[in-house]
């Protein structure tokens, strides 16, 4: 069993965070802070703006933000598929808010069964 709240478990879970980033869109974050709780996860992260969004944004404004709207659904379910395949977590609800503006995002986990017993993962 490994404990959540492990600094080799943040750094694993950044690193899983920071991978589907670079997948979806060429580059990591540039600030991620992992907090962990009995109730979940959280994830506070700072991502860097691509200069096609920037285009898009100046260009058609609305379809910049119905892009990005369909680039966080497709991010969540690349990281919740990824923390579960790569870390055995057992994830009930993923849940990520992006705002567009500020570039933040933050995405909250709850695991199966975390309302009963601190979070615990088997391997």
């Amino acid at each position: 069993m490994v404990h959540t709240d492990s600094n080799e478990f943040k750094q694993k879970l950044s690193q899983v965070y920071n991978d589907v980033s670079k997948e979806l869109f060429g580059f990591g974050t540039s600030l991620l802070k992992t907090s962990v709780h009995p109730e979940g996860i959280a994830l506070y992260a700072r991502h860097r703006r691509s200069p096609r969004s920037t285009a898009l944004e100046g260009e058609v404004p609305a379809l910049k933000y119905e892009v990005d709207f369909y680039m966080s659904m497709i991010y969540k379910k690349k990281l919740k598929s990824r923390l579960e395949d790569e870390l055995g977590l057992q994830i009930e609800v993923l849940l990520r808010d992006y705002d567009p503006a500020t570039q933040w995002a933050v995405t909250n986990i709850i695991l199966k069964g975390s309302s009963k017993s601190p979070l615990l993962i088997t391997k």
